[in-house]
């Protein structure tokens, strides 16, 4: 996965509002890179468009093959099959069991409209089930989705996410809403998840102790730009936090490091 050069404003003329600045950098296959900075420094809108769910206003990369400049509407919907996508909000339908939650990941690949779990062919919902035992949930397939814990309910979205046999998965502050103990839980199960399927995973965050914890890059953002690339094995926390520093520190974050390989 590669970024070059991306650009992204919102309206037009003096009022337009930069949202992402000539922002570059790879990221390996089996590679998981978090990506930090303050709300609103376009963690969020640069995650949309390596989905193609927006278009870059200049500039663009290249994902699992796809030109994000130039690919059609047909193309960008083929991505988006490769591409698992974990939110902050778990998006599950409560009134559901936690395996028909896992076994929407598929529509997809399905044709048609599925109403109720035995509407999904028998090999979806054993590969639902294998992917519920791979979140250590193969326990409560059965229950409500609204039944379970926040984390619990995280690792059901993770599950879905995984039965589109991803070759990415991209995660938007996935633990913003969780306690410590299940932060770590899910983001100890994407580091699985990545070295063990060679998926490659790039996660917003806010917890920084979990990024230098958890992943093997970290990709900074600052008003759009790209000021901190660098691997997270023996990174100064203190260097991490000056991400976070007030309007005008922005010099002392450090320029952007080299770039990974590409995947």
């Amino acid at each position: 996965m590669r970024v070059d050069s991306l650009t992204k404003r919102f309206g037009r003329g003096d009022t337009a509002l930069t949202a992402l600045d000539d922002v570059s950098f790879e990221v390996r296959r089996g590679e998981v890179v978090a990506l930090l900075g303050l709300s609103g420094s376009g963690k969020s809108t640069l995650l949309r468009h390596l989905d193609g769910l927006q278009a870059p206003t200049s500039g663009g990369g290249t994902v699992l093959g796809t030109d994000l400049a130039t690919a059609v509407p047909a193309e960008l919907r083929a991505l988006r099959r490769r591409i698992g996508f974990v939110f902050q909000q778990f998006h599950l339908v409560g009134r559901l069991t936690v395996l028909e939650n896992v076994c929407t990941g598929a529509l997809g690949s399905l044709r048609g409209p599925r109403l109720g779990l035995f509407s999904y062919p028998r090999a979806v919902r054993e590969a639902a089930l294998g992917r519920l035992e791979r979140v250590g949930l193969a326990d409560w397939a059965f229950q409500r989705a609204d039944t379970l814990s926040g984390g619990q309910q995280q690792r059901v979205a993770v599950a879905r996410a995984l039965m589109q046999e991803p070759s990415i998965l991209l995660a938007d502050e996935p633990v913003a809403s969780l306690d410590p103990e299940s932060s770590g839980q899910i983001m100890r199960l994407l580091k699985e998840v990545a070295e063990q399927g060679r998926l490659t995973v790039l996660c917003s965050l806010h917890q920084v102790d979990l990024a230098l914890s958890w992943a093997d890059r970290i990709v900074g953002l600052r008003h759009g730009r790209v000021v901190l690339d660098i691997p997270a094995r023996g990174i100064d926390r203190a260097t991490v936090m000056r991400l976070y520093a007030s309007v005008g520190a922005d010099a002392a974050v450090g320029a952007p490091g080299p770039a990974a390989g590409a995947g």
